[in-house]
């Protein structure tokens, strides 16, 4: 065999012996023209023919002037950058791709050992048959001034069926044993040795597939996987592709941003947050709401991440937008479920919300025009195929609308918003890379003349990544959020009433993570992080020198919360995976304080208070600490069919202070502290998830069951704006809830997406010792946000290729309220006696929105592309209610209710990229 190999090399190299190049003066400028032109350039000058397959020519553009220079010279500056190499046969131009053409031996290559003849440099390789059937594939460009013995190995990795980057792939060199695993956006750098190198690809729910490479320098391979089962390419709204059938974590939803376009909504607006409320176990308290409801859990029970910062107000013009450019946007990751051990601070859910890297090739954009919003987010290279600069802004011009109604008072009030965001992204080379996200958001409305309500979020987030070696990797975050409204009253007819109100929450976080692949079935995540809490509950100032206001000024309140965390994502086997770990939080509510003492044994009130501590600045009020052991496991039974279930325990040492039902800009945030004690929760979640093998469907179903301790709630009356003693207004109980939720989801086809039901419950009991902080008896009672019943179809037909109709049906139990349900005479006095709390129910809700989608033509080369919406939100004209309240009118109680759309609301959206 090996004298074959020899005789092969001989022939093959006395076929060029007099091959030679000349050393003749060459002059040639071109500018901004293709390898190719520049080839036929040269053909045209001179007697040089070049001989090539077109399909190894990159299309970028090249520019060079050389005078009195060799054809050699020149060559070996066009082909620089490049995999191209070049012998020069008299008049023939030969090129290759990555092989050099060998002319002679090297020198020395034949060293004798013994009996054997063996090479002393690097070896030749020329598998010419194996390179033909596509089993070997040549990576960089061979050269003989290659003297090092690895090189990195880059690439991306691809879902063969849609397109899109897997995650988590573990790649594996099998020639030196060395593994890495794929980024989220299936990313992977590896070391491989010079010559041949067996590289492996796996990933869950994917076939395995091994490339024979031969490695001549730093080069890059992509690789597309294909699927053991058919996981669906779902349009609009889609379980997150690694944890439906090939993860352990239960209760995980991606919505991609670009998908949502053909989905109709209020007033035209791309919203992914809106979507969300389409996805069996999130809902919020009515129509336009702000906040979120997750498996039953209130509204601050969601951490809400923007490029990793905390975004503590997400909406717009009171719910009815969201406060995230959707053009700016890649995806938003929703965990309701499984909730990894690196997030921590919430009980019930986390909206991880990722926006788009900018362009590092050339510039792009995207731009929507609608009757009340308009934005536009352009990216560009800074320096290209390095670093990218995205920036998008977005501003209501909703003046217009509130002018045209018949009602005077709304006829003179105001309501606006905007919100920009900035991304720079930087790769300084294979291992290390920067990414810094700016975010400002601002409201302003007026609905009465003499008060102006503003409120803003400011997000800053800065990311470093640095990978050690192909197994280690780590992530160290710096986050800061910044969100304050306040209240500008001015009452003209009575100045002396006039003030200026104002609350500010900043939150300073920084975490570092780290990725470990130990092994192929051991991939490990450990690290720390620590957060700053800095609140100032509120002041109030006069706003004239004639004012009656007093000046007044809660303290601010202080809190540090840590944690540590470490989890392992454990391949037992090939149908059964685990991933489990811990986190531990400490909360320490720090002074400047003065915090009041209550006597024991007594309800918490001003009556029973025994006197003060007062606490110095970052000093020591009270810790608190807990483990949260968090683990999943999925086993499948099939390729197409696996079960999971989980158990999760989070901590949560912050609390929204509101008396509405719903969440609004003016709530108010408070700390853990001496009387008032951390939120504590725990999940049992089990799920089946089955994908048809023959269909473009997908079915899941999922039920859980979740406790909860110490959650905030408040005596009749309570007054939690500017009181200096709150703890005596608030409530601690008990929460429970429990659901189950069905999917079905079809995405492939004329007729493409998802059904979704649920049915949940959400209770809370408020007991004591004491009377006074009893509700209902001590039993538990619905919830605000109680709604058994929700049924959401989000469908798309396609008619053509550009043309596409679409359609949004939702229907939800109505909210529980409190109805008056008599009278009674204490002191000569009259009084309403009102229900049990939360006895009865507001009418059911249900709305049809529609939708018409036109796409632009598919010409490659146009200036722009565009996007046609035309949708009717609430088609069959339904008063939905709001709300139900009661008001007393000569002696009588009469029930009234409020509706936000009591009529179809018809909107054109246009929009375009470039």
């Amino acid at each position: 065999m090996k004298s074959k190999i020899f005789l092969f090399l001989l022939v093959f190299a006395t076929q060029f012996l007099f091959s030679q190049e000349t050393n003749q003066p060459f002059t040639l400028e071109f500018s901004n023209q293709s390898t190719k032109s520049v080839f036929d350039k040269i053909e045209s000058i001179s007697n040089y023919r070049f001989y090539y397959d077109e399909k190894w020519l990159s299309t970028n553009l090249i520019s060079g002037s050389y005078e009195g220079k060799t054809i050699t010279f020149i060559l070996e500056k066009i082909v620089e950058n490049t995999e191209l190499n070049f012998l020069i046969d008299q008049e023939k131009i030969i090129i290759t791709k990555n092989k050099m053409i060998y002319t002679s031996l090297p020198d020395n290559f034949f060293t004798k050992s013994g009996n054997e003849t063996k090479p002393s440099t690097k070896p030749i390789f020329n598998d010419i048959e194996a390179i033909k059937s596509g089993n070997l594939t040549l990576i960089g460009k061979e050269s003989l001034n290659n003297t090092e013995d690895t090189y990195t190995l880059k690439g991306n990795i691809k879902s063969a069926k849609n397109g899109l980057p897997l995650s988590d792939v573990t790649v594996t060199n099998k020639s030196n044993k060395k593994t890495t695993v794929t980024d989220a956006e299936g990313n992977y750098s590896l070391v491989a040795d010079y010559g041949e190198n067996a590289i492996e690809f796996d990933g869950q729910g994917f076939q395995k597939q091994t490339r024979k490479i031969i490695i001549y320098n730093n080069g890059k391979l992509d690789i597309t996987l294909s699927e053991k089962v058919n996981l669906l390419n779902e349009i609009v709204v889609r379980g997150k592709r690694r944890n439906n059938l090939r993860t352990a974590i239960t209760g995980v939803t991606t919505i991609e941003a670009e998908g949502i376009k053909t989905v109709p909504l209020v007033l035209g607006e791309r919203d992914v947050l809106k979507i969300a409320l389409t996805i069996p176990g999130i809902k919020t308290a009515g129509e336009g709401s702000a906040g979120f409801n997750v498996r039953g859990g209130k509204e601050d029970q969601n951490l809400i991440l923007l490029d990793n910062a905390t975004l503590y107000n997400p909406s717009h013009f009171f719910g009815f937008f969201s406060a995230i450019n959707p053009y700016a946007t890649n995806r938003v990751d929703i965990y309701k479920g499984g909730i990894p051990v690196h997030f921590g601070g919430r009980l019930s859910s986390v909206f991880d919300i990722i926006s788009k890297n900018g362009n590092t090739e050339k510039l792009k954009g995207e731009a929507g025009i609608g009757p009340v919003t308009s934005n536009v987010t352009i990216s560009t290279p800074i320096v290209k195929n390095k670093s990218s600069l995205l920036v998008g802004a977005r501003g209501t011009y909703s003046g217009w609308i509130l002018k045209s109604l018949k009602d005077d008072q709304l006829k003179n009030s105001q309501a606006s918003f905007y919100d920009a965001i900035a991304k720079y992204r930087h790769e300084f080379n294979k291992k290390n890379s920067l990414e810094s996200t700016f975010y400002y958001s601002n409201d302003k409305f007026s609905i009465t003349s003499d008060s102006l309500f503003n409120y803003s979020n400011l997000l800053l987030s800065v990311k470093y990544n640095l990978a050690f070696n192909d197994k280690h990797k780590a992530e160290a975050n710096f986050t800061n959020s910044d969100y304050k409204f306040g209240i500008d009253y001015d009452n003209q007819n009575n100045v002396t009433n006039s003030f200026d109100f104002g609350f500010r929450i900043r939150e300073t976080q920084g975490v570092l993570k780290f990725n470990y692949a130990f092994n192929p079935k051991n991939r490990i995540t450990y690290g720390v992080s620590g957060k700053l809490y800095k609140i100032n509950p509120g002041t109030v100032n006069p706003k004239y020198s004639i004012s009656l206001i007093t000046p007044l000024d809660i303290a601010d309140e202080k809190g540090l919360e840590t944690a540590a965390f470490v989890s392992n994502n454990y391949k037992i086997s090939e149908k059964l995976l685990i991933d489990y770990g811990v986190r531990f939080s400490v909360f320490t509510a720090l002074g400047a304080s003065v915090q009041k003492t209550y006597l024991e044994n007594k309800p918490i009130s001003e009556a029973t208070v025994t006197g003060e501590k007062v606490f110095g600045n970052n000093e020591k009020i009270k810790r608190f600490s807990g483990f949260e052991p968090r683990i999943s496991a999925k086993y499948s039974i099939t390729d197409n069919l696996s079960l999971k279930a989980g158990y999760d325990k989070t901590y949560q040492y912050i609390h929204l202070l509101s008396t509405n039902t719903t969440q609004s800009p003016t709530d108010t945030w408070k700390l853990s502290d001496l009387n008032v004690d951390p939120q504590s929760g725990e999940q049992f979640s089990f799920g089946i998830f089955k994908n048809f093998a023959n269909s473009d469907l997908e079915a899941s179903v999922e039920g859980y069951y979740k406790k909860s301790k110490n959650i905030l709630d408040y005596k009749v009356g309570a007054n939690i704006v500017l009181n200096k003693h709150l703890e005596t207004e608030l409530l601690q109980g008990e929460g429970k809830s429990y659901g189950i939720e069905f999917l079905l989801k079809k995405t492939e086809g004329r007729l493409n997406g998802w059904l979704g039901y649920t049915y949940s419950r959400a209770f809370i009991k408020l007991n004591s010792q004491f009377d006074e902080e009893i509700v209902n008896n001590g039993e538990y009672f619905p919830t605000n946000f109680d709604k058994p019943h929700d049924f959401s179809a989000v469908l798309n037909y396609k008619f053509t290729k550009r043309y596409s109709f679409s359609s949004n049906f939702t229907y939800q139990t109505g909210r529980p309220i409190t109805y008056p349900v008599g009278k009674y005479v204490f002191g000569g006095a009259e009084y309403t006696l009102y229900s049990d709390r939360n006895k009865f129910r507001i009418p059911d809700y249900y709305r049809l929105d529609i939708g018409v989608n036109i796409e632009g033509n598919h010409k490659i080369k146009k200036l722009a592309h565009s996007f046609w919406n035309i949708s009717i939100y609430n088609l069959l004209g339904r008063n939905n209610p709001y709300s139900v309240y009661f008001v007393t009118e000569n002696g009588r109680i009469k029930g009234y209710k409020t509706s936000i759309f009591g009529i179809p609301v018809p909107t054109i959206t246009y929009n375009f990229k470039f």
